[in-house]
C-alpha cells in the first residue's frame, strides 16, 4: 500500500453520522501516514475539518445541488488523480471516480455487527479492496478532531464561571435534532438537580443554537446556578469541554457522538432509537433505556403519540447509573446479574406494611435492571404506597373483593396480564390466586414461596416466615438472593404526593396548628383484637405528654377504626385533633412527616412513619414468632417498639382467654419511659 499518495475521504451529512465515521480517518491517517487526504463533507459538519491541520484540503458537498454543480465537481475530483477514494455516502463520486482502490458499491455487512462506527471500519477493513491492514485494528484514537488549540478558549470560559482544577463537572446535552429523541425536559430538570445535591457536581448545559428554548426552561427553573453554553462552542471547542469534563448526559444526538469519539464517558438516553446501532461507544459508557414492546421503532413519529419509551425513564434511575460511573472504585459498582430479563412484574397484594416492607426490592430490581420495564401487582387499599415510585413503571391493581372478584374475575386478570409478555415475576407474599394468576399470564419464570399452589411456581423458595427469624424486609430479600442479587439499599420509600401535601398544609391551617408546634400523633387501630391497647392508656399517655412537653395530639386511624379513635378522644383531658376516617395512605404520610412521635399499635402507618423519617414506637401483643417484633418491629434508626412476655404456653391470638393479658403488661409508664429516652437522642 505504500503507492496510495493520494485519499478522498468521502463521508456523511449529519454531524453525529460523520463523527462515526472519522475512526475510519484515523485509520487512513494511520496507515498512510504521508498521503495527502482529502475530505468532502455536508455543510452542517464542516466544523469538524475546518482549519484542521490532519487534513489536506476540504471540499463542502451540497447534496441537493443541481446537476451541472455535481458534473463540474466531479471533474474536478478527477483531476485530482487520488489513488483511493473512501465513500462512506455511498455517492455516484465513489463509484465513478478512477482510482486503484475503492470500496466496493455493495458490501454484505454481518448482522452480527451492528453499530455504525464498526459498520463503518468494516468497510475499509474486511472489504474486497483491502485499503487497511487487518493486523493493525486498533480502538478509535479521537485524533481527527483537532481540540488542541482550543484549550485556551475552554481554561477561560471555565475561568469566568468559577470552576476550578479541582471541580467535578457534568456536561448535560438535553435537546437533540429530533424531537422524538428528546428526553423530557422536565425529567432533564429534576435530573440535574439530583446530580448537583446528592453528587456535588458543577452542570454545564451544551448544544446547539437550537436547543435554547429546553435550555431556558432548565436555567429559569433550577434551584441551583448552570452553566449555559449551549450554542456558544464549535465543534472542536465542545470536543475539549467534553475531555475537561468527567461525564457527559445526552439523548441520541452528536454530541453523545463527540463525547464517545474522544472516549469521555457517556450516560446515553434512548428512547425510539437504535441503540444497538447509535449508542455510546466510550469504554466507560452507559445507556438508559425502556424495554417497551414497541422500541425501538426508528420512526420519524411515534405511532401511539405517547413516547413512553422516553416518558418512563425517570431521574432517580440515571442517579444510580451516575453513581456507578463516577465512582473512584470500580469494584464498588454493581455487578451484573446472571439473568437478563426485561420485563419484570413484582407481586405482593396485602396490606400497605407489607407493600411499603418490599419497595426496596424494588429499587435494588432497578439498579440491577436498569432498563427493564418493572411492574407491581397490589391491591386497591395499598395502591398509594407505590404510586409515584420512581423505580416502578407501572402499578396494576388487583381487586379480588370487586373487579376481579371470583376464580373468572381471577382468570380474565390474568388473561391481561398476558398481553403486557412478562418475563418475570417476583411472588413475595403467597397466595393461592395470585400463583394462578402468573401461571395462567405465561410468565416464563415465576419465583416465590413453596406454599398455597407453590406448584405452580418455575422457582419455589422453603417458606420459613412463621418462624420469625428475621425481619420481613430480610425475607424479601430471599427471591432476589436467588437471582444472584445482593441488596444494600434497606430503606423504605413512600412517594411525596403533591395533592396530599397540599391537603395537609390546609388542614393545619384550619386546625390552627403552626409549623413550629411540636405534633404527637397516635394510632389507636389495628387489623387484629389481639394488637390493640386499651383506649383509656393511650387517652393517659397523649394527656400526659401534653402537660409534659406541650404536644399537639393528633389521632389517626382508618375508617374500621373510628370508634377506637372516638374513645381515646373522648377520655381525655385535653382536647386532640381527630383525622380517624379522613387520610388516605398519601395523606397520612403528608401527615406524619410534621409529626415529632408516632406511637401506635403494631399496624402499617407505623411503618409509613418509619419510612418518612419519624420516630415511632410500636406497642406488640402476641408472642408467637413469626408475629413479633424481630419480624415485624418498626426499622427507623429512633424507632422503638414494647413487648412484654406473659408466660402463655400458646398463642390464642383474637381467641385469647387471659383477655390479651401481653397488651396490658404494657404500661402507661413504659410508654413515657421510652418517649423519655427517644427525645433525648
Amino acid at each position: 500500500m505504500s503507492n496510495i499518495h493520494k485519499v478522498l475521504f468521502i463521508t456523511l451529512s449529519n454531524i453525529g453520522d460523520v463523527i462515526l465515521t472519522l475512526p475510519v480517518l484515523d485509520r487512513l491517517r494511520e496507515d498512510f501516514p504521508q498521503s495527502k487526504i482529502t475530505v468532502m463533507v455536508g455543510p452542517r459538519p464542516k466544523e469538524i475539518f475546518q482549519d484542521n491541520s490532519l487534513i489536506d484540503k476540504l471540499i463542502i458537498y451540497h447534496k441537493h445541488s443541481g446537476l451541472k454543480e455535481k458534473i463540474k465537481l466531479f471533474n474536478e475530483l478527477k483531476k485530482e488523480k487520488f489513488d483511493a477514494v473512501v465513500d462512506l455516502r455511498n455517492t455516484f463520486f465513489g463509484a465513478f471516480l478512477p482510482a486503484k482502490y475503492k470500496l466496493p458499491l455493495f458490501l454484505n455487512i454481518p448482522k452480527r455487527i451492528r453499530h455504525m462506527q464498526d459498520r463503518h471500519l468494516y468497510k475499509i477493513i474486511n472489504s474486497k479492496s483491502e485499503i487497511l491492514n487487518k493486523s493493525k485494528i486498533k480502538n478509535h484514537q479521537g485524533g481527527s478532531l483537532d481540540i488542541k488549540s482550543q484549550e485556551e478558549y475552554v481554561k477561560d470560559i471555565l475561568g469566568k464561571n468559577r470552576i476550578v482544577d479541582q471541580d467535578k463537572i457534568v456536561v448535560i446535552a438535553a435537546g437533540a435534532r429530533s424531537s422524538i429523541k428528546r428526553w423530557p425536559k422536565e425529567q432533564f430538570l429534576a435530573l440535574i438537580q439530583l446530580v448537583i445535591e446528592e453528587l456535588g457536581v458543577k452542570v454545564i448545559l451544551v448544544g446547539d443554537k437550537d436547543d435554547t428554548g429546553i435550555t431556558k426552561y432548565i436555567i429559569e427553573h433550577s434551584r441551583y446556578p448552570l452553566i449555559d453554553l449551549v450554542g456558544k462552542t464549535t465543534i472542536p471547542q465542545l470536543g475539549c469541554l467534553l475531555k475537561r469534563a468527567g461525564l457527559l448526559i445526552a439523548n441520541d444526538s452528536a454530541v453523545l457522538h463527540i463525547a464517545s469519539y474522544l472516549n469521555v464517558p457517556v450516560l446515553a438516553i434512548f428512547g425510539p432509537t437504535d441503540d444497538f446501532k447509535y449508542g455510546p461507544w466510550s469504554r466507560n459508557s452507559a445507556i438508559a433505556k425502556k424495554e417497551i414492546f414497541c422500541r425501538p421503532c426508528e420512526e420519524a413519529q411515534c405511532r401511539f403519540g405517547t413516547l413512553d419509551c422516553l416518558r418512563l425513564i425517570k431521574p432517580e434511575e440515571l442517579l444510580g447509573q451516575l453513581r456507578n460511573m463516577l465512582t473512584a472504585n470500580p469494584k464498588s459498582q454493581t455487578p451484573s446479574p446472571k439473568f437478563n430479563f426485561k420485563r419484570i412484574l413484582i407481586a405482593r397484594t396485602d396490606r400497605i406494611g407489607d407493600v411499603l416492607l418490599s419497595t426496596p426490592v424494588i429499587k435494588t430490581l432497578r439498579e440491577n435492571y436498569p432498563h427493564a420495564y418493572i411492574a407491581m401487582i397490589v391491591s386497591p387499599y395499598a395502591k398509594e404506597i407505590v404510586e409515584g415510585n420512581p423505580y416502578l413503571d407501572e402499578v396494576i391493581i388487583y381487586d379480588k373483593e370487586n373487579k376481579h372478584k371470583g376464580w373468572f374475575g381471577s382468570l380474565k386478570f390474568a388473561l391481561e396480564l398476558q398481553k403486557k409478555q412478562f418475563d418475570l415475576a417476583i411472588i413475595l407474599h403467597p397466595t393461592n390466586r395470585i400463583h394462578l394468576v402468573t401461571f395462567f399470564a405465561g410468565i416464563p419464570k415465576r419465583i416465590g414461596y413453596a406454599l398455597k399452589a407453590g406448584f405452580l411456581l418455575t422457582d419455589k423458595i422453603r417458606h420459613t416466615k412463621q418462624l420469625g427469624e428475621k425481619h420481613e424486609l430480610e425475607y424479601n430479600f430471599d427471591l432476589l438472593k436467588h437471582l444472584g442479587i445482593k441488596a444494600e439499599d434497606k430503606n423504605m420509600y413512600i412517594p411525596k404526593m403533591p395533592q396530599a401535601e397540599k391537603w395537609a398544609e390546609e388542614l393545619f391551617k384550619e386546625e390552627g396548628i403552626k409549623s413550629t408546634d411540636k405534633l404527637l400523633a397516635i394510632h389507636p387501630g389495628a387489623s387484629c383484637p389481639s394488637k390493640i391497647w386499651p383506649n383509656l392508656r393511650f387517652a393517659e399517655v397523649a394527656d400526659k405528654l401534653i402537660d409534659k412537653y406541650g404536644f399537639k395530639v393528633l389521632i389517626l386511624a382508618g375508617p374500621k377504626d373510628v370508634q377506637k379513635a372516638e374513645a381515646v378522644v373522648k377520655n381525655m383531658r385535653h382536647s386532640a385533633i381527630n383525622l380517624a376516617g379522613r387520610t388516605s395512605v398519601s395523606q397520612l404520610a403528608s401527615i406524619l412527616r410534621r409529626c415529632m412521635l408516632f406511637i401506635s399499635n403494631d399496624s402499617g402507618p407505623v411503618h409509613v412513619s418509619s419510612a418518612v423519617g419519624t420516630p415511632a414506637i410500636s406497642l406488640f401483643g402476641r408472642a408467637q414468632r413469626g408475629l413479633g417484633p424481630k419480624r415485624w418491629g418498626p426499622l427507623g434508626a429512633k424507632d422503638r417498639f414494647l413487648h412484654k412476655e406473659v408466660g402463655c404456653i400458646e398463642c390464642l391470638a383474637h381467641n385469647c382467654k387471659k383477655e390479651f393479658a401481653c397488651l396490658k403488661a404494657i404500661t402507661v409508664d413504659d410508654v413515657l419511659n421510652t418517649v423519655d429516652l427517644m427525645l433525648k437522642l
